[in-house]
């Protein structure tokens, strides 16, 4: 344990704004793991980390997310008109690359546009963090994910040797995902295309590449093509449905009192979500499809605002007539 005559300072430094990371516990021993597994020079590394920064407001918002608000809050905030017709203006330029990628990867044109407006505002709001500092903060002071964040940190690191990216420069999100897309590091290697064939990956400034990474994603996560996202469901009155979040047969949760109302994926099993209205609650099951936009930010108010965003979009899109798919 430190003693407080440790401690104590520490604690005053790293609350200065624009404090260095470098003497935070854990960096030097995670440069030497870098320069024996992957050959990054050390002197390169120790000069990179002493330019990193501490941030406490990446720290504040980890423990704050969007998701603490009330759901119709929480939605009005990514379904809204603005999002609407920026997506539209997004559609129309691009809308020969998300045609492509729907034949390519069976993912809807309008979920890949919802994605990135929800993600970005479709690119225009994609970070005002240095990639560097959100990631080293949450590697060495966030201690309920430090596994995954100093996993991400490395896959960074990579990325930007890769990518010949100066690490100081670029920008992410206080979480440290990338780009139009907000790729997190790990992705952006994995899952990110050159989808406009012009010799290099581009998530920062290439929309053609984040439309089909986005796809490509999602088509990896287990997307299937044709199927249905959600459906509203009916419970019936005294019904008490249990393990809401869990999946069951369309069988199943009929006999518990729970009916879709709508295109249903016959046969295919659902997760029954709930979400709450000023006058209760309002049921919907949420299937495949609606799992896989999870993996993208595991959250069911971040899928359904996305689900609904793209069901707004698909309908403008049929009134440009730029689409002519059934809904979803």
């Amino acid at each position: 344990m430190l003693t407080i005559r440790i401690f104590f300072p520490l604690i005053l430094i790293l609350a200065l704004p624009g404090a260095l990371a470098a003497d935070l516990p854990g960096i030097p021993e995670f440069i030497n793991e870098m320069v024996v597994k992957h050959q990054f020079k050390r002197d390169e590394l120790i000069k990179v980390f002493h330019e990193a920064q501490y941030r406490q407001d990446v720290i504040n918002a980890m423990n704050t997310p969007s998701t603490f608000k009330p759901w119709l809050d929480y939605r009005a905030s990514f379904v809204n008109q603005k999002r609407i017709s920026g997506g539209m203006k997004f559609w129309m330029k691009h809308a020969d690359a998300l045609e492509r990628a729907e034949k390519l990867y069976g993912v809807p044109q309008e979920i890949i546009v919802a994605i990135i407006g929800v993600e970005t505002l479709y690119g225009r709001n994609a970070g005002n963090y240095r990639t560097l500092d959100a990631l080293t903060t949450l590697s060495f002071d966030y201690p309920r994910r430090v596994e995954f964040f100093r996993n991400e940190l490395e896959q960074y690191l990579l990325l930007a040797r890769e990518q010949n990216f100066d690490m100081l420069s670029i920008r992410a999100s206080y979480a440290g995902a990338l780009g139009i897309p907000q790729f997190m590091p790990s992705s952006y290697r994995k899952n990110a295309v050159d989808f406009d064939g012009d010799g290099k990956i581009d998530l920062m400034m290439d929309a053609d590449d984040a439309i089909g990474s986005v796809a490509n994603y999602l088509k990896q996560y287990g997307w299937k093509a044709g199927e249905a996202v959600a459906v509203r469901a009916k419970v019936e009155e005294g019904a008490r449905p249990d393990d809401v979040g869990a999946a069951r047969s369309l069988v199943a949760w009929g006999e518990l009192g729970v009916s879709p109302q709508g295109k249903n994926g016959d046969g295919l099993f659902a997760y029954l979500l709930d979400f709450t209205l000023p006058d209760g609650k309002e049921f919907w099951l949420g299937f495949n499809n609606f799992a896989v936009i999870t993996t993208y930010n595991n959250s069911s108010y971040y899928a359904m605002s996305v689900y609904q965003l793209a069901v707004e979009l698909r309908k403008s899109a049929r009134y440009y007539g730029l689409i002519r798919r059934a809904p979803l």
